[in-house]
């Protein structure tokens, strides 16, 4: 374990870390925090995030937890009768770890609820269940479970049901969990048929320690119209969850073979297509001429394949270095091949990653090996080829599908289900650091790391053991490069470390 004792930062910089008394005097202006035996680290960010969903997922019917249908109705009832008015607004049900392997029916929504409008995302959020009263007020029919557009449109009708003050609760719960996590910038990735142009603007205008960076997945043609709506929205890039197809939970992602364990009369047997390959280049044309970062939610192979052919004209038409330039990012990136891995990393493009889609979906009887089989399934969610190829790598938890929690993100990276596509854990921290702000946009060579000159974005944590011993001196140089003497982390294998202080360039955020 490190053993610096203290930390001075002044004007939200790091000045100092240490335990030698004489470099402490030697910054006497500066705020000195004392680590009392903490493990000091730089801050997390959390790359691709919803943050009102997440809020309204702690602060209302989680069920992530149900073990079976009839749990899973258990808990809609109960939580029907403790709040008799309003919406409902459930998420996370997931029907391939329950016995019945079955999702709830509009019936059993409707007995659970009676009356009431009710919303139930599946775990993906590709797919929902609704009550009668729900559907009706969306006007779609009885598809069971919603998909695409039905889906979209019972959604936003559930969203015109909440409150401001509903919104409001559910941004600050979250965000508020993010900081306890030691998270201090995350990155929503927001969307017209996501939480709709007024939640971006309530969010960007919510005030809070921890730094949102917005994402805005709209369709645009002609650059004139990307600088036009990267203004209106005032976004980060119209990239994030630009959708070019589902996911393999619900059957919507866009694949080259279809499902192995369809439904009968399934009309979609491989997945849903958003965007047709004419129309993921016209976007990538449209932001790269204007210097606009894009990007889209991808994870089927031939959503993939669609992806990198048109970054393959688009790169031809205006060269690398300008496609470098604008930072395109993919989200999920969950089906790679490995010439499409080095195409990739070529091209500057980002991939934003979930490992714990792996922990929670992986191996030879997760939910990846009923959707496509055991041997399609083994190759999904390649961190270790994709950083062999040059592709930078950011991990996030696409909250509120998976668990903010950071440490568990590092732990999956180094667990993952296949041999060979795991990554080391300082790997995997840096994809949840300073890779993650590099994806973001920022590039200065200092955010993401803990030495002096850079900005003062740190968690302070309690864990019970670290993997090796580390040197004496090691936290002053706390870095992502490898070539520098970074501090082991804490070891994974028990329980996750507890966060002790947040601190945003330097003003203290949790803790």
């Amino acid at each position: 374990m490190p053993d610096a004792t203290a930390m001075a930062v002044r004007d939200g910089t790091v000045a100092w870390l240490g335990s030698d008394e004489v470099g402490r005097a030697q910054f006497p202006d500066a705020a000195v925090t004392d680590l009392d035996g903490g493990f000091v680290a730089p801050a997390f960010v959390d790359s691709h995030i919803h943050t009102t969903a997440t809020g309204l997922t702690l602060t209302g019917l989680d069920l992530r937890g149900a073990t079976s249908l009839r749990h899973c109705l258990d808990l809609l009832a109960a939580y029907a009768r403790s709040h008799p008015g309003g919406v409902i607004w459930g998420h996370g049900w997931d029907e391939s770890g329950w016995p019945e392997r079955c999702a709830p029916s509009t019936g059993d929504v409707d007995a659970a609820v009676g009356g009431q409008a009710a919303y139930l995302a599946r775990v993906d959020v590709h797919s929902a269940v609704a009550s009668t009263a729900l559907r009706r007020a969306a006007d779609v029919g009885d598809e069971v479970p919603l998909t695409s557009d039905a889906h979209h449109r019972v959604r936003r009708a559930a969203r015109d049901r909440l409150t401001a003050q509903q919104r409001t609760q559910a941004r600050a719960a979250a965000l508020d969990a993010a900081a306890a996590l030691g998270v201090v910038a995350v990155h929503e990735c927001a969307g017209p048929e996501i939480g709709g142009l007024d939640d971006w603007l309530e969010l960007r205008a919510h005030d809070h320690g921890v730094e949102v960076v917005g994402y805005w997945g709209e369709h645009v043609a002609t650059a004139a119209q990307a600088v036009e709506l990267l203004a209106a929205t005032q976004a980060r890039g119209l990239a994030g969850d630009l959708f070019v197809d589902g996911a393999i939970g619900s059957r919507t992602a866009w694949l080259h073979e279809p499902y192995s364990d369809l439904p009968d009369g399934c009309p979609t047997p491989t997945g849903n297509t958003h965007l047709d390959a004419d129309a993921v280049t016209a976007h990538l044309s449209a932001c790269t001429e204007a210097g606009i970062t894009a990007g889209f939610h991808v994870i089927g192979d031939a959503a993939v394949t669609t992806v990198v052919s048109a970054l393959d004209s688009v790169v031809d038409r205006f060269g690398v270095a300008a496609v470098a330039r604008c930072g395109h990012r993919l989200e999920h990136l969950e089906m790679v091949t490995d010439e499409q891995a080095a195409q990739l990393g070529s091209w500057g493009v980002i991939a934003s990653m979930q490992p714990n889609f792996d922990a929670l979906w992986g191996g030879n009887t997760g939910m990846y090996a009923q959707r496509l089989g055991a041997a399609r399934a083994a190759g999904l969610n390649r961190f270790a080829l994709l950083a062999s190829q040059g592709v930078p790598l950011a991990f996030g938890s696409d909250s509120p599908v998976t668990d903010m929690n950071p440490w568990a993100t590092v732990r999956a990276a180094t667990r993952h289900h296949t041999p060979g596509s795991a990554i080391s854990a300082r790997a995997a921290f840096a994809a949840a650091t300073r890779g993650a702000w590099r994806a973001g946009g920022v590039r200065d060579g200092l955010m993401g790391t803990l030495v002096p000159g850079a900005p003062a974005s740190y968690a302070v944590w309690d864990a019970d053991s670290f993997e090796v011993s580390a040197p004496a001196d090691a936290v002053q140089r706390w870095s992502t490069d490898s070539r520098s003497r970074v501090p082991v982390l804490p070891a994974l294998d028990g329980a996750l470390p507890t966060c002790r202080q947040t601190v945003h360039r330097g003003s203290v955020i949790h803790g």
